[in-house]
């Protein structure tokens, strides 16, 4: 008999090593808060200035643009570049970021990273398309997209300041719990240079554009 107990508890040990060396999640239990990464969501993400092919930044960008990456603030979490073009009558400014939210008891539901990210997008649809009274910033025409990530929309701005009108095309986007923001000024005119027009349709275009293919980087 003593030698049954041995064999039962040695089956219970090896079952218990090999059941803790299974990689995965934790297990989430029904309306607790998520606090770890969940299958598909990502920790980091690529470099920002890397993922737009030279082809599509010529296209959208002629000439030779400058490139310019700001110093990132989260680590590999998140990553931003900026394109500019400056040759009369041409004034582009492309902007591209990229952020992997983490998980965050303070974000809605479960509090899981694609539930900060959810939050993190609503936010800025909710910006665009109310700003906040006595904001500067004007009033977007918003058109919520469909097949693009797990959600997505794009959004046309005027902006007038100090003589200068600048239109301005974003694309943001969420992929589980990371979401792209690509943002393109055209200056349509300005009191100082020879500037514009500004074909809307062609920045709202390539915003698209940009936007597919930071996206496409996260697969």
């Amino acid at each position: 008999m003593g030698g049954g107990l041995v064999v039962v508890a040695a089956a219970v040990i090896t079952v218990v090593l090999l059941t803790g060396t299974r990689p995965g999640p934790a297990a989430v239990t029904p309306g607790a808060l998520i606090t770890t990464f969940q299958p598909g969501e990502l920790r980091q993400v690529p470099s920002a200035c890397q993922v737009v092919p030279g082809a599509t930044v010529q296209q959208y960008l002629p000439g030779t643009p400058k490139v310019a990456s700001p110093l990132p603030v989260d680590g590999s979490a998140a990553s931003a570049c900026n394109w500019t073009v400056d040759k009369p009558p041409l004034y582009r400014l492309m902007q591209v970021s990229l952020t992997a939210y983490a998980p965050n008891g303070l974000a809605s539901g479960n509090g899981s990273a694609t539930r900060a990210a959810t939050d993190a997008y609503d936010l800025a649809l909710q910006d665009l398309q109310a700003p906040p009274k006595g904001s500067p910033v004007s009033r977007a025409t918003v058109q919520v997209l469909s097949g693009f990530g797990n959600q997505a929309f794009s959004a046309l701005q005027v902006f007038h300041v100090g003589g200068a009108v600048t239109d301005v095309a974003t694309v943001v986007v969420r992929y589980h719990n990371v979401v792209v923001t690509v943002t393109l000024n055209g200056l349509q005119h300005s009191n100082k240079g020879n500037y514009g027009p500004v074909s809307k349709p062609q920045l709202a275009a390539a915003a698209m554009a940009f936007a597919r293919a930071a996206e496409g980087s996260l697969h």
